[in-house]
């Protein structure tokens, strides 16, 4: 009997990074949050998609990330697109800085979601910008494969 897979809650995604970068390095790395924010991410509110992380100093920070209030927690609540601290091992902190300074590559977040503990993980990426003819061919085979799927359904 095949192992089940680690439940993960997925509570953002953000779909756009695939067609808008090309993805090499996929790391997983914790978020420095505050209470209200882990609440409002159990609740399932967040969303990644305009967020993108940056060097600050020699910290990597998630930058525009939407944690939406926490209804319950009315005057203590949090700023919701604050900047919030990313946590990574040194090493892969100064591989990635190494990777945007000289590269000129970008730091890309893929996914936010809850571990098997219930800790809040952020699935980031180094990648390079797609120029528009790289996304037209990523489009056209996209569209060729949803055709020859329906190809192959019709006759089959």
């Amino acid at each position: 009997m095949a192992p089940t897979p680690p439940k993960q809650k997925t509570i953002a995604e953000n779909r756009r990074a695939r067609f808008d970068y090309f993805l090499d390095d996929v790391i997983e790395a914790g978020i420095q949050l505050l209470g209200t924010e882990i609440k409002a991410l159990r609740d399932g509110r967040a969303n990644i998609a305009e967020s993108y992380a940056s060097v600050e100093g020699r910290e990597i920070v998630l930058i525009n990330a939407d944690i939406p209030p926490y209804k319950q927690a009315n005057r203590f609540n949090h700023e919701p697109r604050r900047h919030r601290k990313l946590l990574l091992h040194r090493k892969e902190i100064d591989r990635m800085i190494g990777a945007v300074q000289r590269e000129g590559r970008t730091i890309v977040p893929l996914r936010l979601y809850l571990n098997e503990q219930g800790k809040a993980k952020l699935e980031i990426a180094l990648a390079k910008g797609k120029k528009l003819h790289d996304k037209r061919e990523a489009s056209a085979e996209r569209d060729w494969q949803r055709d020859k799927a329906r190809l192959l359904r019709d006759k089959g």
